[in-house]
């Protein structure tokens, strides 16, 4: 008589999702990814077919639908929060985006499982104590080593195409299109934006679901 064993998949929130760079690596997961860029999200699912693929507002989903999830990642958008915001060649001047903050309180507060938030070191003194890793910071509710990954040489000024080439490289990501933010015109920023697939693996097995 067979006796089929049923394997248990963790089920995992992956908000901004971006290219999945921190996602690359987990294992035997139910991940769904929450993208609101449809360009950005279309290659996400063509890197990652069996994941889910939300496109959307992130804030929100994590609002309604936490519970549903073991584990959840969140890189809420850096861009405000960047020391680049302080440099000399940016003129107008902006709010830090609160949302960073919001998610940690709601998780901290409002969330049974493990939990990342992810973000960059900000060009103020964080407002919520974190774990540095090489350029990111780290919000969770467990403890975990990390080592970070070398980047490539010029890392913040790979620009052209030439740089994506080399963050794809790096990343181990690979994809055609030449995809920008709005307002940017650097075909290599969503790149630049993601997490190393090592740093993700290291802190997702740390977490030991």
């Amino acid at each position: 008589m067979k006796i089929l064993l049923e394997v248990f998949e963790m089920k995992i929130l992956n908000l901004y999702a971006g290219l999945g760079g921190n996602r690359k690596l987990w294992k035997n997961v139910q991940v769904t990814a929450v993208e609101k860029n449809e360009k950005i999200a279309a290659v996400y699912s063509r890197l990652y077919p069996d994941d889910i693929v939300i496109i959307g507002d992130a804030h929100q989903y994590l609002l309604d639908h936490h519970a549903e999830f073991d584990f959840i990642w969140s890189s809420p958008p850096c861009q405000t929060h960047s020391k680049m915001n302080k440099a000399t060649r940016h003129k107008k001047r902006r709010y830090p985006n609160m949302m960073l903050y919001e998610e940690i309180i709601f998780l901290q507060n409002f969330y049974g499982g493990k939990w990342i938030v992810e973000n960059v070191v900000p060009y103020y003194v964080p407002l919520i104590a974190a774990k540095k890793v090489g350029r990111h910071l780290f919000w969770s509710n467990y403890e975990f080593d990390c080592d970070d990954i070398k980047r490539p040489a010029n890392f913040i000024n790979q620009s052209n195409l030439a740089g994506k080439k080399a963050l794809m490289e790096w990343l181990d990501i690979y994809y055609d299109e030449n995809i920008y933010y709005e307002g940017n015109h650097c075909p290599a920023q969503i790149l630049r934006n993601c997490v190393h697939p090592k740093i993700g693996q290291q802190i997702f097995d740390a977490a030991d679901l």
